[in-house]
């Protein structure tokens, strides 16, 4: 900078400056340079007596590079006012600048000065249409504007996909990859690969994100960190824990992030231990930790039952590292000490937070009341959570639970009532399995599956096994008022068991059953589990929400604490 300050004063002292050429690369070198300074190349920019639209772009991208978003937007304003034409290199700026404000209806007046400027053509300008509408969240607008593309770029491609990830619309984004490909046009670039793997994340689908690991080890030489940071959430949040490990510690370069997501994903599949290892390795190698990783590494105690360990690390946090607890931590200490039984201690620091608690954290509390049965504190948790949001239908049909596993029908019927005139519907659970590379869905009591019948035999032939190796049903898992063998029929078809069953039919001998559920297993759905995997000598992988549980042999990696 202080030599770009030198030539400028030679410039002047030459009467060089009102040269268009010179003055114009001034401003572009001071605004577009890494080390350059937007406040200088304003100052330079307003001694040109008559600048034009190459002038103004790169003032407006200079801006939105150094995320001065409404100055770009005000420059766009002042050269139509001026004016000046705006061109081609003007419009994917202006629009960068309202898809990173989130401002749509600022987007679609600058869509209507593009098709006024006749420029709708041009796949600059489209690209940044697209970008702009699909990070303001109309993606119905992005997707007309990609379709009448004539000719569509390896970028185009990129956007569209983007924009889809941008409103978690993942299946589609694997949909238009594989468009993408069946046109076999362009290479996929990193962005796209990266949104397609952040869309296996969500959807769970390793086999995908496999094939996705295969596509960047073919075409690109060598993955940055980002990416292989992606690849670790992928494997990690897909139940494959080892392959993201393997990934991680392949790793010649790690950051912060990274070391985020694998604590993280050591944590949901219950190895605590060894994500306070990793912990250690990451302060090792002088990374400072942040807010973010400390969630990480308090949930992993909390998954793992590490209760004194995740009371050091809390102290650490506020005393060694000077971070702020923020909801989040004293959600994964609330958590923590509810699921250890401390409930008493668990409540007290609720009371003691210096911030006001939210919904989240007292959902922690009742849960965890839930799981050791204590009906007074759960109800002051249920009584805040109803303060603070009245419309969860979970919240009420875990206050009901305890009223029906404490046989309180007048209470559960009090509950109900007042969900139904709420309106509030809780959405079934339900359980996902893979198998023949499609994805099966069922829920309890399931009889709309066309080989119902068969799955109804095979759960018999399983309670057959079952009574040899020693299992008994949990009839404190059915909390309704009827008798034994109702029970015994409720609890012998929950979602997981049916899923379980069609699993062992359709896969092949020794090979891992995946299911996802969309609420909490119950306890006798992983007792049960835990029996199957030794009777038939599967690996079960159970996801639980946001939770994993690996089944072999009869044990499960939670160790029966989750």
């Amino acid at each position: 900078m202080e030599e770009f300050k030198q030539v400028h004063a030679h410039i002047l002292k030459l009467g060089l400056f009102y040269d268009s050429f010179c003055g114009s690369n001034l401003v572009a070198t001071c605004a577009l340079s890494r080390w350059g300074s937007m406040e200088y190349a304003c100052s330079i920019f307003r001694q040109i007596e008559e600048p034009g639209s190459f002038e103004y772009n790169t003032m407006i991208r200079g801006n939105v590079n150094s995320m001065n978003l409404e100055e770009a937007l005000l420059l766009y304003v002042e050269m139509l006012e001026r004016g000046i034409e705006p061109d081609n290199f003007t419009y994917p700026f202006v629009l960068k600048a309202c898809s990173l404000l989130g401002a749509l209806k600022e987007g679609v007046q600058i869509h209507a000065h593009v098709f006024k400027a006749g420029l709708e053509g041009d796949v600059f300008v489209q690209n940044g249409l697209i970008n702009m509408y699909g990070k303001c969240g109309a993606i119905e607008h992005a997707s007309v504007v990609f379709e009448q593309m004539d000719e569509k770029s390896v970028a185009s491609w990129s956007s569209i996909i983007g924009a889809h990830a941008s409103v978690e619309m993942w299946h589609e984004c694997l949909m238009l990859l594989g468009d993408m490909s069946g046109e076999g046009r362009h290479r996929a670039e990193e962005s796209i690969l990266v949104s397609a793997l952040s869309a296996c994340t969500h959807l769970g689908s390793p086999n995908f994100g496999r094939c996705i690991h295969g596509i960047l080890l073919r075409n690109i030489s060598e993955l940055n960190v980002a990416v292989k940071t992606s690849l670790i959430d992928m494997y990690v949040k897909s139940g494959s824990l080892e392959k993201g490990l393997c990934v991680f510690q392949n790793m010649a370069q790690k950051n912060r992030y990274s070391y985020t997501v694998i604590i993280t994903g050591l944590a949901i599949h219950g190895r605590g231990r060894e994500a306070l290892s990793v912990f250690s390795d990451m302060l090792e190698e002088g990374l400072a930790p942040d807010d973010v990783v400390y969630v990480g590494v308090l949930s992993a105690c909390s998954h793992a039952g590490l209760v004194n360990e995740g009371l050091q690390c809390f102290n650490r946090l506020q005393f060694e590292h000077k971070i702020k607890p923020t909801i989040q931590h004293y959600g994964c200490m609330v958590d923590l000490m509810g699921r250890a039984g401390m409930l008493k201690g668990a409540y007290d620091l609720i009371k003691s937070m210096p911030i006001k608690p939210n919904d989240v954290v007292w959902r922690s509390l009742l849960s965890a009341c839930k799981v050791h049965h204590n009906l007074e504190i759960g109800e002051i948790a249920a009584e805040n959570i109803f303060k603070l949001n009245q419309h969860n239908p979970g919240d009420y049909l875990v206050l009901a639970n305890m009223y029906a596993r404490a046989k309180k029908w007048a209470d559960v019927a009090r509950i109900r009532t007042e969900m139904a005139e709420k309106h509030l519907v809780q959405t079934p659970g339900f359980s996902l399995v893979e198998a023949n590379r499609n994805v099966y869905k069922f829920v309890s009591q399931d009889k709309s599956q066309p080989q119902c019948e068969t799955i109804y035999d095979m759960i018999q032939q399983m309670e057959w096994q079952l009574k040899f190796e020693g299992y008994t049903p949990d009839m404190s898992q059915v909390l309704l008022d009827v008798d034994e063998d109702e029970k015994r029929q409720r609890l012998k078809h929950h979602s997981q068991k049916l899923a379980i069953a069609f699993a062992l039919i359709q896969t092949s001998e020794g090979s891992r059953i995946r299911i996802s559920r969309n609420i909490r297993m119950c306890n006798d759905c992983h007792t049960y589990t835990k029996f199957i995997s030794v009777i038939y000598e599967r690996e079960i992988t159970v996801r639980d929400r946001n939770r994993f549980h690996h089944f072999k042999d009869g044990t499960c990696s939670c160790k029966d604490y989750w």
